[in-house]
């Protein structure tokens, strides 16, 4: 709520919405004593997606952005975004950027003193490109990191209340079949993992992923491609979370969808692992590696 309230962009409410949480959040709220602030008490707890929601229906300015309970938004990112998004064409319907995040690194790996920027910077979303299609193959879009026009998001439906993760990802593809996005390259966010973090739990994030494919249904038969990768990227997490048959099934369905990317991927694997088995065969009988 500080980095928030402590922007030098001030013009703003801050709608504080507690999503049936067992902690006193309102306390924490009336000890702000700042009338920008509106608290908002959910009666029962639906996820960050109800909760966001809740929020924009909420919310009266032209402007819409989030945060969430564990992220700091840096000093200066409310201001620098509004007055890029001002200055853009109406068409233009949301500006975002990337974030440092802390206790993960570029790989997914966490861990203590890991630092990372996300989304990566190699593949920024562009005006002039497919952004639909883009955002299929990968989420460019935390909407803490974000700042969207109110005309924008419609009057609805903003976030899919049945996924608990991956909703900000389903949101971004729905969003880009309205309006254009601008990435910005210059962090907004300060971003922290911890051991609850909705990102970690790897069920959340297949079942988010599932969301997607499930809402999208008709919109990934235009994009086959990327259809294919999603249902890989469902294999992959099933696999390592010890469930071979379900992965194999969606395995096969991304062979369905789209062969060449399937398969392109399988021979991507092996190479991995084709070399250090390679290197072990050369290797004289009886020699070890330091």
């Amino acid at each position: 709520m500080a980095s928030v309230l402590g922007q030098s962009f001030t013009d703003l409410e801050l709608i504080v919405v507690d999503d049936g949480s067992t902690e006193n959040v309102q306390a924490v709220v009336s000890e702000q004593d700042d009338g920008r602030v509106r608290y908002v008490r959910r009666l029962l707890n639906e996820g960050a997606a109800a909760a966001r929601n809740t929020g924009i229906a909420l919310a009266r300015g032209a402007f819409v952005a989030f945060q969430d309970s564990d992220d700091l938004w840096l000093p200066g990112k409310l201001a620098r975004q509004v007055e890029r998004l001002d200055s853009l064409p109406g068409e233009v319907g949301a500006i975002t950027g990337p974030k440092i995040l802390v206790g993960r690194n570029e790989r997914f790996v966490y861990g203590e003193g890991l630092v990372c920027l996300a989304p990566a910077a190699e593949t920024p979303l562009c005006l002039e490109e497919d952004q639909v299609g883009h955002l299929l193959r990968e989420n460019r879009i935390s909407v803490q990191c974000s700042l969207f026009r109110r005309e924008a998001l419609g009057d609805g439906p903003y976030f899919d209340r049945r996924a608990r993760a991956n909703e900000d990802w389903e949101f971004a593809i729905r969003l880009a079949q309205r309006t254009k996005i601008v990435e910005d390259r210059e962090p907004v966010l300060l971003g922290f993992v911890s051991d609850d973090s909705i990102s970690r739990s790897r069920r959340r994030e297949t079942l988010g992923v599932l969301r997607i494919l499930k809402a999208n249904e008709q919109l990934l038969s235009f994009y086959p491609r990327q259809r294919s990768a999603l249902w890989l990227e469902v294999g992959r997490q099933l696999a390592e979370s010890g469930k071979p048959r379900l992965a194999n099934r969606a395995i096969l369905r991304a062979l369905r969808a789209d062969p060449e990317v399937a398969l392109g991927v399988a021979r991507a694997v092996l190479r991995r692992v084709a070399g250090p088995l390679r290197r072990a065969r050369n290797r004289p009988f009886g020699h070890r590696s330091a």
